[in-house]
């Protein structure tokens, strides 16, 4: 059973780096240090299914006014499958009645996942994406 978790204490952050630094185009080559840091610095999420480790995402964010989500992966056997949907599911439950003025993002690869989520293009290639919970 997929389950999404906050607790950063359950992240496996050698698993975060590799994957991250080797298979992630945006983050190629990532020192591990660099992780770890913004790891302890960001509000994570986490996909586990039966306790393994299969998807992970990262807010950057006061938890007051604004969010930048980032590091979204999905372990590639798994793509497909709803993870990237129940981790997205658990970042609009977290922002959705807090005082977020706007969340943005910087994709290539999936735009489609979160124009479900209500993130539009805010430059002109439309490779950032934002979206406002509070009108």
């Amino acid at each position: 059973m997929l389950e999404i978790s906050t607790d950063a204490t359950r992240l496996d952050v050698d698993t975060v780096h590799h994957w991250l630094s080797t298979d992630a185009y945006w983050s190629l080559g990532r020192p591990r240090e660099v992780v770890e840091t913004s790891i302890a610095n960001s509000l994570c999420f986490g996909a586990y299914d039966d306790g393994e480790l299969v998807g992970f995402a990262r807010l950057v964010t006061d938890r007051a006014t604004f969010a930048w989500l980032c590091d979204v992966y999905v372990v590639a056997e798994r793509r497909g499958q709803g993870v990237g949907t129940a981790i997205m599911d658990a970042i609009d439950q977290e922002l959705v009645g807090r005082h977020i003025k706007r969340a943005l993002l910087v994709t290539t690869s999936s735009p489609g996942l979160y124009e479900r989520y209500g993130y539009q293009p805010v430059d002109g290639g439309g490779t950032v994406m934002g979206r406002s919970y509070q009108e």
